[in-house]
Protein backbone atom coordinates (compact mmCIF):
# COMPACT_ATOMS: atom_id res chain seq x y z
CA UNK A 1 0.00 0.00 0.00
CA UNK A 2 1.02 3.37 -0.79
CA UNK A 3 1.47 6.50 1.32
CA UNK A 4 -0.84 8.05 -0.66
CA UNK A 5 -3.79 5.74 -0.71
CA UNK A 6 -3.44 5.15 3.04
CA UNK A 7 -4.35 8.65 3.61
CA UNK A 8 -7.80 8.62 1.52
CA UNK A 9 -8.51 4.89 3.44
CA UNK A 10 -11.79 5.20 5.55
CA UNK A 11 -10.75 3.26 9.84
CA UNK A 12 -13.68 1.32 10.70
CA UNK A 13 -14.88 2.44 14.32
CA UNK A 14 -17.62 0.35 16.74
CA UNK A 15 -19.42 3.29 17.86
CA UNK A 16 -19.65 4.60 14.49
CA UNK A 17 -19.33 4.19 10.87
CA UNK A 18 -15.38 5.42 11.02
CA UNK A 19 -12.87 7.96 11.21
CA UNK A 20 -12.31 9.75 7.59
CA UNK A 21 -9.15 12.15 6.22
CA UNK A 22 -10.17 15.81 5.48
CA UNK A 23 -9.14 14.99 2.04
CA UNK A 24 -11.20 12.20 1.66
CA UNK A 25 -14.55 13.94 3.26
CA UNK A 26 -14.02 16.38 1.13
CA UNK A 27 -13.71 14.17 -1.91
CA UNK A 28 -17.26 12.88 -0.46
CA UNK A 29 -19.12 15.94 -0.33
CA UNK A 30 -18.17 17.49 -3.54
CA UNK A 31 -19.71 14.44 -5.19
CA UNK A 32 -22.77 14.70 -2.97
CA UNK A 33 -21.97 11.53 -1.09
CA UNK A 34 -22.13 12.84 2.03
CA UNK A 35 -22.93 16.18 3.65
CA UNK A 36 -20.33 17.91 5.82
CA UNK A 37 -21.61 19.30 9.15
CA UNK A 38 -19.62 21.46 11.24
CA UNK A 39 -20.15 21.07 15.10
CA UNK A 40 -18.08 23.60 16.69
CA UNK A 41 -19.44 26.82 18.18
CA UNK A 42 -21.01 29.82 16.29
CA UNK A 43 -18.02 31.76 18.12
CA UNK A 44 -15.47 29.50 17.15
CA UNK A 45 -16.46 29.74 12.87
CA UNK A 46 -16.59 32.99 12.93
CA UNK A 47 -13.61 33.66 15.38
CA UNK A 48 -11.35 30.78 13.23
CA UNK A 49 -12.98 30.39 10.27
CA UNK A 50 -14.88 27.62 8.03
CA UNK A 51 -15.27 25.55 5.48
CA UNK A 52 -17.79 26.43 2.23
CA UNK A 53 -21.10 24.78 2.47
CA UNK A 54 -20.59 23.16 5.72
CA UNK A 55 -24.39 23.00 8.03
CA UNK A 56 -23.72 24.35 11.12
CA UNK A 57 -24.85 22.08 13.81
CA UNK A 58 -23.15 23.03 17.31
CA UNK A 59 -22.49 19.78 19.67
CA UNK A 60 -21.45 22.47 22.52
CA UNK A 61 -23.26 25.98 22.68
CA UNK A 62 -20.60 28.82 23.61
CA UNK A 63 -19.60 30.45 25.90
CA UNK A 64 -20.59 27.51 28.84
CA UNK A 65 -19.66 24.69 26.48
CA UNK A 66 -23.21 22.90 27.30
CA UNK A 67 -24.43 20.53 25.61
CA UNK A 68 -26.98 21.70 22.54
CA UNK A 69 -30.19 20.42 23.11
CA UNK A 70 -31.49 21.16 19.65
CA UNK A 71 -28.60 18.71 18.17
CA UNK A 72 -30.17 15.79 17.27
CA UNK A 73 -33.31 17.40 15.75
CA UNK A 74 -30.60 19.93 14.00
CA UNK A 75 -28.60 16.87 12.57
CA UNK A 76 -31.46 14.97 11.29
CA UNK A 77 -32.94 18.80 9.53
CA UNK A 78 -29.27 18.64 7.90
CA UNK A 79 -28.68 14.90 6.90
CA UNK A 80 -31.38 13.84 4.09
CA UNK A 81 -33.00 10.31 5.38
CA UNK A 82 -30.55 7.21 4.47
CA UNK A 83 -27.94 9.98 3.77
CA UNK A 84 -24.43 10.07 5.36
CA UNK A 85 -22.27 12.71 7.29
CA UNK A 86 -18.60 13.72 8.14
CA UNK A 87 -18.53 16.20 11.41
CA UNK A 88 -15.81 18.41 11.78
CA UNK A 89 -14.58 19.99 15.19
CA UNK A 90 -11.56 21.70 16.13
CA UNK A 91 -8.83 19.06 16.70
CA UNK A 92 -11.29 15.48 16.38
CA UNK A 93 -12.62 15.15 19.55
CA UNK A 94 -16.17 16.58 19.76
CA UNK A 95 -16.66 15.23 16.44
CA UNK A 96 -16.51 11.80 17.85
CA UNK A 97 -19.06 12.66 19.97
CA UNK A 98 -21.65 13.78 17.74
CA UNK A 99 -20.45 11.02 15.48
CA UNK A 100 -21.39 8.65 18.38
CA UNK A 101 -24.71 10.37 18.99
CA UNK A 102 -25.38 10.24 14.97
CA UNK A 103 -24.86 6.76 14.93
CA UNK A 104 -27.17 6.45 17.92
CA UNK A 105 -29.95 7.94 15.83
CA UNK A 106 -29.47 5.72 12.60
CA UNK A 107 -27.27 8.12 10.71
CA UNK A 108 -24.26 6.76 8.78
CA UNK A 109 -21.84 8.85 10.61
CA UNK A 110 -17.93 9.51 9.99
CA UNK A 111 -15.61 11.74 11.96
CA UNK A 112 -13.00 13.86 10.52
CA UNK A 113 -9.63 13.11 11.34
CA UNK A 114 -7.47 16.02 12.82
CA UNK A 115 -10.69 18.73 12.57
CA UNK A 116 -10.28 22.13 11.52
CA UNK A 117 -7.69 23.19 13.29
CA UNK A 118 -5.28 20.06 14.25
CA UNK A 119 -3.58 19.27 17.32
CA UNK A 120 -2.13 21.82 19.47
CA UNK A 121 2.01 22.03 18.98
CA UNK A 122 4.31 22.31 22.04
CA UNK A 123 3.31 26.17 22.15
CA UNK A 124 -0.24 25.22 22.53
CA UNK A 125 -1.01 27.16 19.68
CA UNK A 126 -3.48 25.27 16.94
CA UNK A 127 -3.45 25.07 12.95
CA UNK A 128 0.56 24.13 12.53
CA UNK A 129 0.15 20.03 13.15
CA UNK A 130 -2.64 19.33 10.76
CA UNK A 131 -6.36 19.52 10.43
CA UNK A 132 -8.08 20.97 7.53
CA UNK A 133 -6.61 24.11 7.06
CA UNK A 134 -3.11 22.82 7.21
CA UNK A 135 -3.91 20.34 4.40
CA UNK A 136 -4.86 23.52 2.09
CA UNK A 137 -8.32 22.20 1.95
CA UNK A 138 -11.04 24.96 1.73
CA UNK A 139 -12.28 27.37 3.96
CA UNK A 140 -12.96 31.04 4.91
CA UNK A 141 -12.84 33.45 7.23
Amino acid sequence: MTTSSHHLEVIPQSAYAGDIPAPLAWQWVQSGEAVLVDVRTDAERAWVGQVPGAIPVEWKQWPGMTDNPSFDAQLRAAVPAGGKVVLLCRSGVRSVAAATRAAQLGIEAYNILEGFEGDADANRQRGKLGGWRKQGLPWFQ
